[in-house]
């Protein structure tokens, strides 16, 4: 499998030339690419776009590639039913990462002096903003202490030519690993990488554990070894067919003010380590793609979001319960509060099972549903179906108060110490006595499809 994004937006291309649309008209790259898409959004249209004339820049702007389910779904070669289960089954099977000596991103070298943000098409993607912002940078660094590399997604404030805002707000591996080298007096190197295959992106979400990389774990969603290539001027490895690299550092004990930004719960986000990058240079590919995704409650900022979610849930239930069919953690739920679980319940208190399951995987989740095998959790009216018709809300329901939460930044329901209460709801009937559901006859059904064309279907 080929690992650049090349590569895939042919792939995609020649599977429906509609899902990949070329702008060349001119745009302006400050509102009106995001606006354009947000518009797309609400038309239920997700192409992959690729603007060739952004205003006052050379480089063209590609977004959209990481919605909707069904492209994630084409980068790890499988059906979107089985995006989840495959992405769970494959981020075990790590491949340590193979180091090349050639990419093509040194194919353009700009370092000192040379180097200048500007040059690059960094939008402005809402009102809100701060200022222009670069939304699809990964940001890959090493731990200072064991030297495991990390690689995730973290907002970049446009402030110069060789200076951006960057903030830790998460408090994952990044922020740790800045804690860890400012204590000792240091700055922490660090790369931003733009323009990369799906399977990157979906690898940088995993949840793998602290004394393992996350390259490793991208290797598992490719099958293969994931090629990387050094770094010039820090000691850094990086995805090697990425279309643009930024070298740099987080500076030790320098902070400016960053934000606000739209986040992807729809809610402008004040709050920010204040943290800032130091451009040394950057290298990018004959023609570069600069890659943006929109923010705000876009799919394309949280369809990634879920996939890992309901992977990462559906690992732990595997481990603990038999017969879970699948796992969804909903975009009307910001694609991380809240997530459905169907099942073949064979034993009474299983339910509960899977919901104190599921909270132990990330203090994010707000609500777990647990279903029946029957209610296909990708359609949020079979699941309020089943709340609705199995539910009684004084036997089915639970509360569990002032649980650590995502913070009032990004959830402004949760109090002044980030915490949030949790909810978990049984909706599953009971194992014997229930009424039975209406069902069609599966051969009537084939019978009847002949008629559909007639309906335009």
């Amino acid at each position: 499998m080929q690992q650049d994004l090349r590569s895939f937006m042919a792939q995609v291309e020649q599977g429906n030339s509609q899902e990949v649309v070329h702008i060349y008209e001119e745009i302006k790259p400050e509102y009106e690419i995001s606006t354009l898409m947000m518009e797309l959004e609400k038309a239920q249209r997700y192409p992959m776009v690729v603007f060739h004339n952004v205003k006052g820049h050379q480089i063209p702007v590609v977004t959209n590639v990481l919605a909707p389910r069904q492209r994630l779904a084409q980068g790890l070669g499988v059906a979107p039913e089985d995006l989840a289960a495959e992405f769970s089954r494959r981020i075990n099977q790590r491949f340590e990462p193979r180091v090349i000596e050639e990419a093509p991103f040194q194919e353009n070298v700009f370092f000192g002096e040379a180097a200048n943000l500007y040059d690059l098409p960094i939008l402005t993607h809402f009102p809100i903003d701060a200022g222009p912002y670069i939304t699809a940078g990964l940001v890959v660094a090493k731990d200072p202490e064991t030297g495991v590399e990390t690689a995730g997604y973290h907002r970049m404030q446009l402030k110069g030519k060789d200076k951006l805002g960057i903030s830790f707000h998460s408090r994952q591996r990044l922020w740790e690993y800045f804690r860890r080298a400012e204590e000792r007096g240091q700055s922490l190197e660090a790369a931003i990488v733009l323009g990369i295959h799906p399977n990157i992106s979906m690898g940088s979400m995993a949840l793998v554990p602290y004394h393992l990389g996350k390259f490793g774990a991208m290797g598992g969603l490719f099958g293969a070894p994931l090629d990387v290539a050094r770094c010039r001027s820090i000691d850094l490895c990086v995805p090697a067919y990425a279309e643009i690299v930024i070298e740099g550092e987080v500076l030790a004990g320098v902070r400016e003010p960053e934000g606000p930004f739209a986040e992807f719960t729809n809610y402008a986000c004040y709050r920010s380590t204040e943290n800032v990058f130091k451009v040394k240079g950057i290298q990018y590919r004959t023609k570069p793609y600069f890659q943006d995704i929109t923010p705000g409650i876009s799919s394309e900022h949280i369809t990634i979001v879920g996939v890992q979610r309901e992977g990462d849930v559906l690992n732990a239930l595997n481990r603990t319960l038999p017969n879970v069919k699948n796992v969804h953690a909903p975009a009307s739920a910001c694609g991380l509060f809240h997530c459905y679980i169907s099942m073949k319940k064979i034993a009474e208190g299983q339910a509960a099972q899977a919901i104190f399951t599921a909270f132990s995987v990330d203090h994010n989740l707000k609500c777990v549903i647990v279903v029946d095998e029957d209610v296909d959790v990708f359609d949020e009216r079979q699941v309020l179906w089943a709340v609705a018709t199995r539910l009684q809300a004084d036997k089915g329901v639970m509360i569990i108060p002032q649980h650590m939460g995502m913070g009032v930044t990004l959830d402004p329901s949760s109090d002044e110490f980030s915490r949030s209460s949790k909810m978990g709801i049984d909706a599953t009937k009971p194992l014997s006595g229930f009424a039975p559901t209406v069902e069609i006859s599966p051969e009537v059904q084939a019978q009847v499809r002949r008629f559909m064309p007639n309906f335009g279907l």
